[in-house]
């Protein structure tokens, strides 16, 4: 090592030396990460997940996850003497006698709250803009497992203080399990050891909830957040000279770096607040989980309210055959319902390139209006999760509204068949009309509000010319591409002779009806070969 150099460059050289990676730092510095709000949503989600693990570390120090049973002698007076498992009687002990015990357990809860939230949000992002299509399928699947992985560990977590509240909504798992076909009874003497509630389900969620669940975030968070995205372009919406090769934003140090530092001690002082002043989950209040209490107005944390309207309005229906009773109205919402959200949201990048005909590569995202069949189709998925989300709550609607509990429930059988649909038409005709706006104002500018007389006594309104034209007017790769669907010198094209080729065509067909097309130059831009694809970091306008 020279004598005269720093120390500091030495140690750095050394370490290139043996791992390599200065290339790959001087390129991570220079990426470009274009401004706009709605990229910070997965940020929210990263952010609010650090703040899980540091207070489920804290927790974890005084939990007991065991469901001996024990007589309470804590300083909460209205359950003292009272019997209850150790996992109840800890969490009191948490709540009640550790320094900050409350604040973290509510800190913790609400992080959770805004974990799952961000990530709903995030991707109705994704998809409304397109963001899922190549070459980011995969982190498109990525997130959808974590959607599921994290919503089944806040059922877990919030499942652990055995309180009466928790202990309800497994005995509903449990209702659940029994009803799988072949494996039911298997799979619940699996999970709670024995009848319910047994004596090990808290230890073994316990183990799920810290352990194995989270290893799983840790192992695909990276990669969703990380890894995948920064290997590939990052997109950004048109308007701006942003183009499918170009993006314009900030560079990642010392810009998005100083933004994203000061972003997560937003979000960490936000649950701080929430955690402060908005109690949640007072299990203090519920009592120990006792089987044969049941409470009035009972509801899950919102995220498992789908769910719980699935079970509410489905029909009691059963199927019996050879002397085994399939309970169809367990069945078909508690799996048939989360399988077909689920299921449908992984899939649904790959039907629509089957459908579109679309194999491009997209780094700009489409505005929502401008595909109007897509919008429709996640406005009515939307629609299908809240009216199920509202379902959950019929009993508290009946109550509060003072209607009857049995017109709800009619109610919501109704909507969820009927809703879906009417989003979709309602959601299609708003993207045409914001499409025709668009075209007003490219022709004749926006309103201004200012209000002029002509010499010949007339009133009319001035107008301007749009402040960023270049998010309607900038060419963008086409979202979908025609395919063959007549005959040709009598002959069809070979994949229009089957009938799936010719449903894919008129799915096609109906996609493309109303796509927006960029009124300027150069608007059939079409699709850029992988090759041309690149990043380049440019300054703010």
């Amino acid at each position: 090592m020279d004598a005269s150099e720093h120390p500091l460059a030495a140690t750095g050289r050394a370490v290139d030396d043996r791992f390599g990676g200065a290339a790959f730092t001087k390129k991570a510095i220079r990426k470009a990460f274009p401004d706009h709000w709605s990229f910070l949503l997965g940020e929210i989600a990263l952010y609010s997940f650090l703040i899980i693990l540091l207070t489920g570390v804290y927790l974890t120090f005084f939990f007991k996850p065991s469901m001996t049973e024990v007589v309470y002698e804590g300083s909460y007076g209205p359950l003292r003497g009272v019997k209850m498992s150790e996992a109840y009687s800890s969490t009191l002990h948490i709540t009640f006698d550790v320094r900050g015990g409350l604040l973290v357990r509510q800190i913790h809860h609400w992080s959770t709250i805004l974990f799952l939230a961000a990530i709903l949000v995030h991707m109705l992002r994704n998809f409304f803009t397109g963001a899922f299509r190549r070459p980011r399928e995969l982190n498109w699947v990525i997130g959808v497992l974590l959607f599921m992985l994290v919503m089944l560990n806040g059922l877990f977590g919030y499942s652990l203080p055995d309180d009466l509240l928790s202990g309800t909504g497994l005995r509903i798992l449990e209702g659940v399990t029994l009803s799988l076909p072949v494996v039911g009874t298997y799979v619940t003497m699996f999970l709670f050891g024995g009848e319910f509630p047994g004596e090990a389900l808290i230890p073994r969620l316990f183990t799920v909830h810290v352990l194995l669940i989270p290893g799983l975030l840790l192992a695909l968070i990276p990669l969703h957040a990380i890894v995948l995205t920064w290997m590939q372009t990052h997109t950004q919406f048109p308007g701006r000279g942003s183009t499918n090769r170009t993006v314009r934003g900030y560079p990642f140090f010392p810009v998005f770096v100083a933004k994203t530092t000061a972003y997560l001690l937003f979000v960490a002082g936000v649950t701080t607040l929430l955690a402060t002043f908005f109690q949640i989950n007072p299990i203090w209040l519920f009592g120990p989980y006792d089987p044969s209490a049941i409470s009035a107005g009972s509801q899950p944390d919102w995220y498992m309210g789908f769910l719980e309207g699935s079970l509410r309005i489905m029909p009691g229906w059963e199927i019996t055959a050879a002397g085994h009773t399939l309970p169809m109205s367990v069945i078909i919402p508690a799996l048939g319902v989360p399988g077909l959200l689920f299921t449908g949201l992984a899939a649904y990048p790959f039907l629509e390139r089957w459908v579109t005909g679309d194999h491009g590569v997209h780094h700009l995202l489409d505005r929502p209006r401008d595909v109007p069949a897509r919008t429709g189709i996640g406005s009515a998925g939307v629609t299908f999760y809240g009216v199920l989300w509202a379902a959950g709550g019929n009993d508290v609607l009946a109550a509060k509204l003072n209607l009857s509990l049995y017109a709800t429930t009619w109610f919501f059988r109704v909507a969820i068949l009927l809703g879906p649909v009417l989003a979709y038409i309602a959601a299609y005709r708003i993207c045409l009309g914001l499409q025709r706006r668009d075209r007003e104002t490219i022709a004749h500018g926006r309103e201004s509000g200012v209000i002029a007389m002509s010499p010949e006594g007339e009133f009319t309104e001035l107008h301007v010319p749009d402040r960023e034209p270049g998010r309607i007017t900038d060419p963008r790769p086409a979202p979908a591409v025609p395919l063959p669907r007549a005959a040709a010198d009598g002959v069809r094209p070979p994949g229009a002779r089957r009938p799936l080729g010719r449903i894919r065509a008129s799915l096609n067909g109906a996609f493309r009806a109303d796509l927006a097309v960029p009124p300027g130059p150069g608007a059939a831009d079409g699709h850029l070969p992988a090759k041309e694809q690149k990043a380049e970091v440019t300054g703010p306008e």
